[in-house]
């Protein structure tokens, strides 16, 4: 238990009991199952675990505000970002030591639950080489080499980072209390001999309960593809890292105990759609933006009829409606006053353009001949 300290009774037994605290610093710091000769209390760590698994709504904010920074950050830095739900309990860090025999990684300052970005390489690393052992001709060794780095180095000279960076991931969902119970105690802790008669001891681990989100961020340092792995570059790479991602969700699962079943995710489906909805509509709207601001630009430079015409068009609700009608209204309302000419000299180039110029009518009864008509009005506003 190094690196935990017992802390005295009458703390562990403040009036809220930490209840606004995080988990992580409950579990981590004020863990309540130490007794008043300072040792542990064995029989309650199953209540010191559940008492740990409370997420005050401070810390829930917290914890959204964290993943909304990351998403936003990745989204800046250009990264392929999964979204995905667990479909099994998942657990973190048991191999930390703790009091109540397993422990769980949350990270610090913040005190919640977190995957390790390098834990995630290490998943996927093993997801692409297991499609490379199934025949895949995509996922070759090299490619995995230059993504991920060397496995095994044996000169330092050989080392290779690999071009990705994969982020710690922050999963939001409740916590909850899971029970192992080992049979073979005597075996793995006095030598005895196995056998199937032991009696089984209840131990408690925290996990994160199905149904959590998970954000999987990545980003890929593309210079440091040469060679084969060239064929990556142009964030070609994000489709290679998807079936990637999907043989890891569906046979591997990530973090402890995936060989029971933890760990195991899925494609959350309906919320990609969503992002991918808003990450369009964002896209609109600067593309949008992007034009105003050129088109403001360009007005600097116009005559001052040409940025009274300019602005007649930016008014427009309708973006769509046909600029030959908004200058008709124009002229018809007097609104242009001083640069009545120049604009009905660009109606008049307006309507030759659509073949709507017509100054003589082929009709037997010329009222009633509406290119004509206009053709003698827009020649009026002409006139100085």
């Amino acid at each position: 238990m190094s690196g935990y300290v017992a802390i005295p009774i009458a703390v562990s037994r403040v009036d809220d009991q930490f209840r606004s605290a995080s988990p992580g610093h409950r579990f981590l710091l004020y863990l309540p199952m130490w007794k008043a000769d300072w040792a542990l209390d064995k029989d309650v760590k199953g209540q010191a675990a559940k008492a740990c698994t409370a997420i005050p709504q401070p810390i829930q904010e917290l914890r959204q505000e964290l993943r909304e920074r990351q998403t936003n950050l990745a989204q800046q830095a250009g990264a392929f970002t999964m979204l995905a739900c667990s479909t099994a309990p998942f657990a973190t860090g048991l191999g930390h030591e703790h009091p109540i025999e397993n422990g769980f990684a949350f990270l610090t300052p913040y005190g919640l639950p977190y995957l390790a970005g390098s834990g995630v390489k290490g998943v996927l690393r093993r997801a692409a080489q297991e499609l490379r052992d199934d025949g895949s001709l995509h996922h070759t060794e090299a490619l995995i080499t230059a993504l991920f780095g060397e496995e095994e180095v044996k000169r330092p000279e050989d080392a290779c980072r690999g071009a990705l960076d994969c982020w710690d991931c922050f999963p939001d969902g409740d916590l909850v209390v899971e029970i192992m119970t080992p049979h073979q105690g005597g075996y793995y802790q006095s030598n005895d001999t196995p056998h199937d008669a032991g009696q089984p001891v209840p131990v408690p681990f925290l996990a994160v309960k199905t149904g959590a989100k998970f954000d999987f961020h990545i980003i890929c340092h593309e210079q440091r593809l040469r060679g084969e792995a060239e064929i990556l570059r142009d964030e070609k790479w994000q489709t290679w890292l998807r079936p990637v991602f999907e043989h890891a969700f569906t046979w591997l699962g990530f973090g402890a105990k995936t060989a029971v079943g933890y760990g195991a995710m899925q494609i959350d489906a309906e919320r990609s759609r969503r992002v991918e909805q808003d990450r369009h509509e964002r896209q609109r709207q600067q593309a949008e933006q992007q034009l105003m601001e050129e088109r403001e630009a360009s007005k600097t430079k116009m005559s001052p009829a040409d940025k009274a015409i300019a602005d007649l068009f930016d008014q427009r609700v309708d973006k769509n409606q046909d600029e030959r009608a908004v200058l008709f209204s124009a002229l018809k309302a007097s609104k242009l006053g001083e640069h009545r000419v120049a604009t009905a000299e660009r109606l008049r180039d307006l309507m030759k353009q659509q073949g709507r110029w017509r100054e003589k009518s082929e009709k037997k009864n010329p009222d009633k001949d509406q290119p004509y008509q206009d053709t003698l009005m827009v020649k009026k506003w002409l006139a100085p």
